[in-house]
């Protein structure tokens, strides 16, 4: 037991390093000669940007910002380099009671993986993220920005560790009011066992309290209702396939007791229409509704029994109490027929084709991977990289994909104008590149540096973070040991 706890309080002696400890802490900085990608545009400008403190003071020619600039300002040379904002990761869940270090050890990882915010999408670590958010914005940790739900509102038993379960609209007023204790950034709502009307009540009562409110889709409900009563983000992409087919009606048989839900999700299914698809998306881009597709998980089940992972190297930072947890699916689906892994297959890569479409309709899609303990081989950081890389096979071309993981996230939280974008007076959240990644959005993996609140972190730097999340994974599984 002593070795045990003293292990523990090293880890956390560690974890808790001020920013200065880790990377090294710059006054102003100078970053020339580099090609500044702007988002909205999707073009080049060859531009040096000045910053002071965690804010982008200037862009322009180098000898004039040279001007602007102290004497002690750190100049980096970015000849041949590219300078993007910060990657948003618009869903994850940091999540386990039992993995508080765990999920912890992996906070600066995403800034190595060029991840400057995250949008933690509720779980039963609802306080404890919300802490992590409050260390971070307060430099006392260092990780990535995090907007996070803190803990989902959901129906009396479900399935989900750490809802705030309800049953009525007292109920619902109760948690929103905790809900505005804690200062969530958003309203998370599924359906595991929440019925339609009042998750209805619930998207609504939220909106009205000023909430953006995400979640799935109840089977009894349609998107425009929702849309309707204050919805803003549909979490993954595949509850819109609905709109393929005559969901109005669908939804009204189903609540008059005509058809079962089984029947409603047969006719889903087997009837999607892309004529009335583009249509319906293109009404609900027009009411701004968001949609965070989340593939990579479905493709990871998908390929799961001809994928060998056991090399993959984001698992040198997840502990081995991390990983037992991607057992359940694999067991799960270890007695799968070939029919149903080619059915999961052909489901995977249908839904997949759609994201064109849903893209030329006008909702706005957000990058988000859906990184969570529960969900297997779906590794935290990495997963979003791999996300953006399946949204270049789906067909959208690279400069569409850079605004779905950096100011469509802004856009999302209405803070377009403090950040999502390398322009003057906005926040320096940014990443150096070595490679373009308005040609080929792989470039996101060949990453030269990153700059979060003021400090810039090298190549080196962000090796060395890397190294120390592993050390940090190395100890904790011995601990446990």
């Amino acid at each position: 037991m002593r070795t045990a706890t003293i292990l523990h309080f090293l880890f956390a002696l560690a974890l808790f390093q001020t920013p200065k400890a880790i990377g090294q802490q710059l006054n102003t900085t100078l970053l020339i000669n580099g090609n500044v990608v702007d988002v909205e545009t999707g073009k080049l400008r060859q531009q040096a940007v000045l910053i002071e403190g965690d804010k982008i003071k200037a862009l322009g020619d180098y000898k004039t910002l040279s001007k602007k600039a102290s004497k002690d300002t750190k100049r980096i040379d970015c000849k041949g380099k590219y300078i993007i904002p910060g990657l948003w990761d618009m869903h994850v869940h940091l999540e386990g009671a039992e993995l508080v270090e765990d999920n912890a050890l992996l906070l600066p990882v995403f800034l190595a993986y060029g991840i400057t915010t995250i949008r933690d999408c509720a779980s039963d670590l609802g306080e404890q993220v919300l802490a992590w958010r409050n260390d971070i914005n307060t430099r006392n940790i260092v990780g990535p920005t995090i907007f996070t739900a803190g803990r989902k509102l959901e129906g009396k038993n479900s399935i989900w560790k750490g809802d705030l379960e309800i049953e009525n609209e007292t109920e619902l007023n109760d948690m929103l009011n905790l809900l505005d204790k804690y200062k969530v950034d958003f309203v998370k709502i599924t359906e595991n066992t929440l019925g339609g009307e009042l998750f209805l009540k619930s998207v609504a009562a939220a909106h009205a309290r000023g909430y953006r409110v995400s979640g799935h889709v109840p089977i009894d409900l349609t998107i425009s209702q929702l849309v309707d009563a204050g919805f803003t983000s549909v979490e993954h992409a595949g509850y819109l396939l609905r709109l393929g087919s005559d969901d109005e009606q669908i939804t009204r048989d189903l609540t008059s007791g005509k058809i079962t839900k089984a029947e409603a999700e047969q006719n889903y299914s087997s009837g999607f229409d892309r004529g009335v698809a583009l249509q319906k998306f293109t009404a609900l881009g027009k009411k701004g509704l968001f949609v965070c597709p989340t593939f990579i998980g479905g493709r990871e089940l998908a390929y799961l029994s001809e994928t060998d992972h056991s090399k993959d190297m984001p698992l040198r930072f997840l502990t081995e109490k991390f990983v037992s947890n991607y057992q359940w699916r694999i067991q799960r689906m270890s007695n799968e027929t070939a029919e149903q892994r080619q059915q999961r297959k052909d489901r995977y890569l249908f839904l997949r084709n759609q994201l064109p479409l849903i893209h030329q309709s006008g909702i706005r899609i957000i990058a988000g991977s859906d990184a969570a303990a529960l969900n297997t081989y779906v590794y935290p950081a990495e997963s979003l990289i791999q996300e953006l890389e399946i949204f270049q096979e789906a067909g959208l071309k690279a400069p569409d994909i850079m605004k779905t993981a950096t100011i469509n996230g802004s856009k999302y939280f209405g803070i377009e104008k403090q950040v999502g974008t390398l322009t003057e007076g906005k926040q320096a959240d940014l990443v150096v590149l070595d490679k373009n990644p308005l040609e080929d959005i792989r470039a996101l993996r060949a990453i030269n540096g990153v700059m979060k609140f003021g400090n810039y972190y090298d190549r080196t730097s962000l090796d060395n973070i890397l190294k120390s999340a592993e050390e940090k994974k190395t100890q904790l599984d011995r601990s446990r040991n």
